[in-house]
């Protein structure tokens, strides 16, 4: 019988590069893999006390890069006066976007928005097939999100040779691991060309973590105990170098700190001091050597290929 890892791995950080915010969980999707609970009934935002600090915060600790997420980020009031702070600071903006709020009323100049900062758009699309999109996003995000992605395209988005990045992200329906990355890449590349006409940069594969609304339909399931067993049977010690902890720390709507997104959501405070977004205005240096807060849901960080935000690890 193989030996299962237990407890997951000690880590520790390495310099700090990417500030990852959630700006609330306020969207207009509310997708079946959602780990934050995200949907059009929330009202959790970031308050302004809270969007001030994060141009500081960049600043002060000399970060390469401001990921934000939600939610649909872009619906905080504030999304484009961040977006304009951090640029101006040389700071490289990543938009975790869900694509079809770049349809929403009131979002009609979002994308060019996007494009003239120079914006790396991060968006999910779980599969190059409608029936499976709507079934895990809701009816009519496929075509939405298609008619986001061609304006996005006349844009320069995700066009060969364009500065405009755009990657896709795939998220598996059920309890399983992501194939391949590049042999999916392929696949996504060579359909949504041939049938819509539609360029990207990257496919980035991702796992489902066992958490909050999956985790509820993988227990009502009864699948959830085979799901996690899965991905500690799968764990490769070898992902544990470029896990995205080691140099990425997360911030909720809150202003809390947290080790990764996940962790965020579970409750899990960072594993060592600071504890809110103004205490990294009093720290010196990158918090290297921070050891990081771990537990079994780290392992879908970790199995197979690995996955983070930015895709497979190997």
């Amino acid at each position: 019988m193989k030996t299962l890892p237990s407890p997951f791995p000690s880590l520790r950080r390495r310099r700090l590069e990417t500030l990852q915010v959630n700006l609330g969980y306020r969207c207009n999707q509310s997708c079946s893999h959602c780990h934050v609970d995200a949907g059009p009934w929330r009202t959790e935002m970031m308050e302004p006390d809270q969007v001030k600090l994060i141009a500081q915060v960049l600043q002060h600790c000399h970060l390469k890069t401001l990921d934000l997420t939600g939610g649909a980020p872009e619906l905080h009031p504030q999304f484009r006066e961040i977006v304009r702070e951090a640029r101006a600071q040389g700071v490289a903006v990543i938009d975790r976007c869900n694509l079809t709020i770049l349809m929403e009323p009131g979002q009609e100049t979002l994308a060019e928005f996007l494009a003239d900062s120079g914006v790396r758009i991060v968006a999910s699309l779980p599969c190059y097939e409608q029936d499976r999109v709507d079934r895990q996003r809701g009816r009519g995000v496929f075509e939405r999100s298609l008619d986001a992605l061609k304006r996005l395209n006349q844009l320069g988005y995700g066009m060969p040779g364009s500065p405009l990045e755009l990657d896709l992200v795939y998220n598996p329906s059920g309890p399983s691991l992501p194939p391949p990355q590049q042999s999916l890449q392929a696949q996504y590349r060579e359909q949504l060309m041939k049938s819509h006409g539609i360029s990207f940069h990257q496919l980035l594969t991702i796992a489902n973590m066992p958490i909050k609304r999956f985790a509820r339909d993988l227990e009502v399931s009864g699948e959830l105990e085979g799901y996690q067993t899965l991905l500690r049977e799968a764990h490769r010690p070898a992902n544990l170098d470029e896990v995205m902890c080691r140099t990425l720390i997360s911030v909720s709507w809150t202003g809390a700190l947290h080790d990764c997104d996940f962790n965020q959501q579970l409750g899990c405070a960072a594993g060592a001091e600071p504890a809110v977004l103004a205490d990294l205005l009093t720290v010196q240096g990158g918090l290297e050597d921070q050891p990081i807060a771990v537990a079994d849901h780290c392992f879908g960080c970790t199995a197979g290929q690995g996955s983070s935000c930015g895709g497979s690890l190997s």
